[in-house]
């Protein structure tokens, strides 16, 4: 595929409510009368990121201050690079594939806020949605047509779901589902699998212990152990000791949840079968199976992973993908389970800013975008070329690696592969991952600050930002074989 003739997938002519698709090169996302000047004026190949603006002292005295005023100086942990090393940068613009910080420096984003900007930073489709619903207003605490034609749009595209409620975050949306499966059913304990990530509630938080399908044990102070004891952990992938558990005590089981494609421990797909059995053994106990599609959702293909894979899950939990990267969530799926919840059932769920205007408008515009165009083989052909290449740097670079792509989300283990559970990928050697991620940021690739995370793609990935990255990389890649990486 390298050196073939790959075409850009913004390059993807669409309208959408009679707004042509900007094409990137020339667009100010905050005027159309002043266009950015285009990459063409920039030394982009040559690029290194520390060849920082005349204001050197600029991130360091950010991360000072944050510091004193935030834990750690984030909001949210992987943002501190305490994975990787170094400090983190600060953003003061995102520009279609492209981060902008406060010194001036560009990086190409392979994080797209992890994993909803699939237009990319500051599309017009996204930005014209959110400008006309700012001057009808942010929020009213009431009904909105935005909400249902949301909720309609989400039931047309995902095959697991006939009712939706929206909410706002994707830890929303799984602590809610695990609820409702729980009152559906009757039942309190549920299996979840380790390296599955389901956001920060309480009963998720929980460490896989030294054996299999060991009592949850919290691995977070604040956790109390009553929170967990309902929680049982398997390894990813294996079916058989699932089957195991079930024949012993299934009828105790209200749910089985689970990420379908693991991307929160790097990009893991299941096993053949995997999700079937899983399918399977849920029914014959009568427990909810639970897809968390967070991450995976409209990312691996238009109805995300139930739909590439052909399993329907009961519920299907969803996150800010679906607000085009504002704050939201939803959960939702078969309509005898979802009218378990309030106010037509005893199930009790509810959020002031729940389907708020905002998020909706925008998100209500990506989806339309995503429903009348098809960016997932270009995107797949895009992340094939960009994973084998740098599979091929690394290789070439003495370092074993392995890697994967499905539709927009990619993933690189420093591991020779392949990598079927977490068990494995911790096996992966992170301190030449951590040294790569800092050679490829101080040339104007940021990559995940973490050796368990996935990358994406937008469609404002094309040519200039794969030839770019696969030019560092190599560079990167022979830094750290020879040990002389920052």
């Amino acid at each position: 595929m390298r050196g073939g003739s790959y075409q850009s997938v913004h390059q993807v002519s669409s309208r959408l409510a009679g707004l042509e698709f900007l094409g990137r090169r020339g667009y100010d996302a905050r005027s159309r009368r002043t266009p950015i000047a285009t990459r063409g004026c920039l030394p982009i190949m040559s690029f290194d990121a520390r060849s920082s603006p005349s204001d050197a002292n600029t991130t360091a005295q950010l991360w000072a201050l944050a510091q004193q005023v935030l834990p750690g100086g984030v909001n949210s942990p992987v943002r501190s690079f305490k994975s990787v090393g170094g400090d983190p940068f600060f953003v003061e613009r995102g520009e279609g594939a492209w981060l902008v910080d406060t010194e001036g420096r560009r990086y190409v984003d392979y994080i797209m806020s992890w994993g909803p900007l699939v237009l990319g930073h500051a599309h017009p489709v996204i930005t014209e949605a959110l400008q006309a619903q700012l001057q009808r207003g942010t929020s009213y605490g009431a009904p909105t047509a935005a909400e249902v034609e949301m909720a309609e749009r989400l039931v047309r595209m995902v095959p697991g779901l006939e009712m939706v409620r929206l909410v706002n975050s994707g830890t929303e949306a799984t602590m809610s589902a695990l609820r409702v499966a729980r009152g559906y059913t009757g039942r309190s304990r549920f299996l979840k699998f380790t390296g599955c990530y389901h956001g920060h509630a309480d009963p998720f938080l929980v460490a896989a212990g030294s054996g299999v399908a060991t009592l949850g044990l919290p691995n977070s102070p604040g956790v109390p152990e009553e929170a967990v004891r309902d929680t049982a952990l398997l390894p990813f992938n294996d079916l058989d000791q699932v089957r195991s558990l079930f024949q012993e005590r299934g009828e105790e089981f209200a749910a089985i949840i689970l990420e379908p494609v693991m991307g929160n421990a790097g990009l893991i797909p299941p096993e053949p079968g995997f999700l079937e059995g899983l399918r399977e053994v849920a029914s014959e106990y009568g427990a909810v199976l639970i897809f968390d599609e967070v991450m995976t959702g409209f990312r691996v293909a238009r109805g995300g992973a139930q739909e590439r894979y052909g399993v329907t899950p009961d519920l299907t939990t969803l996150g800010k993908v679906i607000g085009g990267g504002l704050p939201v969530g939803a959960f939702g799926g078969r309509r005898e389970i979802m009218e378990q919840v309030a106010p037509v059932g005893p199930v009790y769920q509810a959020g002031t800013l729940s389907g708020n205007p905002l998020a909706t408008a925008a998100g209500n515009a990506q989806l339309a975008w995503l429903e009348e165009n098809d960016p997932w083989p270009q995107w797949e052909a895009y992340g094939t070329e960009l994973v084998e290449g740098m599979l091929e740097a690394l290789t070439e670079a003495g370092i074993p690696a392995s890697g994967r792509v499905l539709g927009s989300m990619w993933g690189v283990f420093f591991h020779p592969g392949p990598v079927r559970s977490f068990e494995e990928a911790q096996e992966a050697d992170t301190q030449r991952f951590a040294a790569f991620h800092r050679e490829m940021l101080h040339r104007g690739v940021f990559l995940a600050p973490s050796p368990f995370e996935a990358g994406f793609l937008s469609i404002m990935h094309g040519r200039e930002e794969l030839d770019l990255t696969l030019s560092v990389a190599r560079k990167a890649a022979k830094v750290v074989g020879n040990g002389r990486a920052l």
